[in-house]
């Protein structure tokens, strides 16, 4: 079958039609959240793909407001005026960026707190943003739909620490079962006298009491937090891990337990240094990696991810229709960002029909990667063309992109540079490129070479280009072209063929369609 770019009316297949500039999503374009935590507040903006966002502005201010509340019942008078500060400035911020009213959620401290309800109203009286003190059950469900924005259907256990409590929430199917707060925060743990061993009883005793609510909970545990995210940041430095994109970074319990004990053992200045974390923020996490050894040592999860996305996060999923919360966050955003940056919007779509022939065996899971890749393969024209190749490599790996595993990334990445550029060996990435097995490094020299040459048929995005057929068994790949293509299949065009085949170790024939 011809590969054909969609007209407006057509068919979109599995992926549903774009819902990025629908009138029902379109509201969404760009919004923004605060979250009042007991540690920080801080203000994201969202834009762009409504199901897979963009940061448009992403700012946190480390307030303490939790700091003290378990002595003495009252908010941290520094960490009030810092957070009232912050509050003015992401108010001004809002308005200079036209944005809807923001949208401001306080968790623990606020809620834990005498002065809490006195304060979200002197908010409001400063700034005129209303303040919604939420309770830790709506914490525990906001912060799980922030999971599914990334992971849509997913299944498993949301575990999200601030500073003064912990949460959980079970996932199943894309939606949120049951789900339960504790006392366990950092900050809590931090002022509870009685020093390790009391503090340790105390872990083991609430992690028994969430198990018990909680049931049987063994299948991935989501991180979600800040102290997570440190301790993730931690354990890659201590693995020498090279890729830095902590969304989807996934950790066993054996590298859990290394790295608390890397954690105890170091001079938590010098590591705080080498891991680029804050001092209040580094305070926190030899805490946080007690509490999260109890809750591996009890639940025993199957496996354990970073999740970025959370409370604020859940706050965008909250306003989302089940449709576009249905959809695929990748997939969304790769049509927004083609959309937006392409030369040809709509080419991707009929660049993956012509390529798809080659991958007729691969998973499904594998083919949104490489429809992904077909989306994504001219956004970069802009770029100086000695440096296309590894900023392709480098957006794909690095982008705020959902529903990737670091694997996923790297191979979208391997793809895109083998579409602009034919041999890259010298590639400054050979670390980030290892993470890939073999066999998945020769796919995606295969997908970026059949996108380099596809690309050379580009003509309009409703031009019937051609077909591939790939007979793995005989090694023949064979190439028909319409007769509106055949102009185009020039000197560079075949030697861009010749360069795909080569790399299936297959025999050409070409043939003109009548």
């Amino acid at each position: 079958m011809d590969g054909t770019a969609d007209t407006q009316d057509s068919d979109w297949g599995p992926f549903g039609r774009p819902l990025f500039d629908d009138p029902s999503t379109r509201h969404l374009a760009r919004v923004g959240v605060v979250d009042i935590g007991s540690n920080s507040v801080r203000l994201v903006v969202f834009d762009g793909a409504a199901r897979s966002p963009a940061y448009f502005y992403n700012e946190k201010i480390m307030c303490a407001l939790g700091e003290g509340v378990s002595e003495t019942g009252y908010l941290n008078p520094t960490g009030r005026a810092r957070a009232l500060a912050a509050m003015q400035r992401f108010k001004r911020l809002a308005d200079g960026m036209g944005l809807p009213p923001l949208t401001a959620v306080a968790t623990a401290a606020m809620r834990d707190s005498a002065d809490g309800a006195a304060f979200a109203q002197e908010i409001e009286d400063e700034t005129g943003v209303k303040v919604w003190i939420i309770d830790g059950a709506e914490e525990a469900r906001l912060s799980a739909q922030g999971v599914l924005l990334g992971w849509p259907g997913s299944y498993g256990l949301v575990c999200d620490i601030g500073g003064s409590s912990m949460e959980l929430a079970e996932i199943s199917g894309g939606t949120v079962g049951k789900r339960i707060t504790s006392d366990l925060g950092p900050l809590k743990l931090k002022a509870l006298k009685g020093g390790k061993k009391a503090r340790r009883a105390a872990i083991r005793t609430r992690v028994a009491e969430l198990a018990d609510y909680m049931g049987p909970q063994s299948n991935r545990l989501f991180l979600v937090g800040g102290s997570w995210r440190a301790l993730a940041r931690i354990d890659m430095h201590r693995q020498d891990y090279p890729l830095h994109v902590q969304h989807e970074y996934r950790m066993t319990r054996r590298d859990v337990t290394a790295t608390a004990r890397y954690i105890a053992e170091a001079d938590l200045e010098e590591l705080r240094l080498a891991c680029g974390l804050s001092s209040a923020r580094m305070a926190l996490v030899p805490y946080a990696a007690e509490v999260l050894k109890e809750l591996l040592s009890v639940f025993k999860p199957a496996d354990i991810a970073l999740s970025s996305y959370g409370i604020r996060e859940g706050m965008l999923y909250e306003q989302m229709p089940q449709r576009l919360r249905d959809r695929d966050p990748l997939i969304e955003a790769c049509r927004f960002a083609e959309a937006k940056d392409a030369r040809l919007p709509g080419f991707g779509k009929t660049l993956y029909s012509f390529v798809e022939p080659l991958f007729k065996s691969a998973k499904p899971e594998r083919k949104r990667v490489i429809r992904a890749a077909c989306l994504l393969h001219d956004v970069s024209w802009r770029a100086h063309p000695d440096y296309r190749a590894d900023i392709c490599f480098d957006n794909a790996t690095r982008a705020n992109l959902g529903g990737l595993r670091h694997s996923e990334r790297v191979y979208l990445g391997l793809a895109l540079m083998y579409r602009y550029r034919n041999n890259p060996a010298a590639s400054p990435f050979a670390g980030l490129i290892d993470l890939l097995p073999p066999e998945a490094r020769l796919e995606a020299e295969v997908l970026g070479k059949a996108m380099r040459f596809g690309a050379m048929l580009w003509m309009s995005r409703d031009t019937k280009i051609g077909t591939l057929h790939w007979a793995p068994k005989k090694r023949v790949l064979r190439l028909s072209l319409n007769p509106d293509s055949w102009p185009l299949y020039g000197e560079v065009a075949q030697a861009r063929l010749e360069s795909l085949a080569n790399t299936l170790g297959a025999e050409l024939a070409v043939r003109l369609k009548t």
